[in-house]
């Protein structure tokens, strides 16, 4: 099938490897363009693009695609039907009805829960017991279009990060059966429908007075980047890992002992793994013997 791939970071290129395995012909790929990344501020070109160059397919990189030149080109590709997974880019409705077959979208939530940018984000944080990809016919709407295939995964204890990939591997899969054996659309309902907004820098901060249960999830739902954080001896240290304490009393944000077991409004946490400013993410033991943080210390 003659099919135009739409999407920017890591999370799509298991789908596009996907698709070329598969034998699909693709006769573009597009992505967002290259930003400027890490301290030097270089341009740095985006996961799909880097991996659409490694393997010979022509790349498009238009900073809007509302042009009509850019619907103009995007039309004359011919493509079948386009697949697009955490593109980045509004589709204008000229976009999404060019294809033959539509625009075929790789979502990462069991819709209609979750909706938006983040989902996978929201789900940890919210306590979700599974989420998982929902392949959806897209429309104009925010992720509102008709469902065609869905998987499911069981959350756990999985960080943002594993998740990630876990579903990036489920949607490739996903979507290669939809082209082959396509599934008859299931419109969503209103009930059980929730947003999710991108996340904000503050949500990473931690606030000692939430329930621990909240806290060590939140741990999970931004670990690796961009890191949940609490201030400590004037700096920001990220906590990358923590395991969950119940039936603690004490003020919120006291040290409890000298393995960094930390009081939360409920129960309490204990940093298993953590990062310092600008330094490599280590154990708890290995931060406190160059980073004092005695018990009975309350934290901001």
């Amino acid at each position: 099938m003659r099919l135009i791939f739409m999407g920017s970071p890591a999370f799509a290129v298991p789908t596009l490897d996907a698709l070329v395995e598969a034998g699909h012909e693709i006769a573009a790929v597009y992505c967002q363009p290259p930003r400027p990344a890490q301290r030097g501020k270089k341009l740095q070109p985006t996961a799909v693009q880097q991996r659409a160059e490694a393997l010979g397919l022509p790349v498009r990189s238009p900073e809007r695609l509302r042009a009509p030149e850019e619907q103009q080109a995007f039309a004359a590709l011919g493509a079948e039907a386009a697949v697009v997974a955490a593109y980045g880019l509004l589709l204008p409705q000229t976009i999404l009805d060019a294809p033959a077959r539509g625009c075929l979208n790789v979502h990462a939530s069991l819709l209609p829960r979750w909706r938006g940018a983040a989902p996978i984000h929201r789900a940890i944080l919210a306590g979700d017991a599974e989420t998982g990809v929902t392949i959806m016919q897209m429309e104009a709407g925010l992720d509102t279009g008709p469902m065609l295939r869905v998987g499911r995964t069981p959350v756990g204890r999985k960080t943002v990060g594993g998740l990630t990939d876990e579903l990036a591997r489920l949607g490739a899969r996903l979507m290669v059966e939809e082209l082959a054996h396509p599934s008859p659309p299931r419109i969503q309902t209103p009930e059980g429908v929730t947003n999710a907004p991108k996340i904000a820098k503050a949500e990473a901060r931690i606030d000692w007075t939430r329930a621990a249960a909240f806290t060590e999830r939140q741990v999970r739902a931004f670990a690796p980047a961009p890191g949940a954080w609490f201030e400590a001896n004037g700096e920001r240290v990220k906590l990358l890992a923590a395991d969950l304490i119940e039936g603690v009393g004490a003020p919120p944000g006291t040290i409890l002992d000298d393995a960094l077991t930390i009081a939360c409004g409920t129960g309490a946490i204990r940093p298993t793994v953590v990062q310092r400013a600008g330094g490599r993410a280590m154990t708890t033991a290995e931060l406190l013997r160059g980073f004092p943080l005695g018990s009975g210390t309350v934290l901001p």
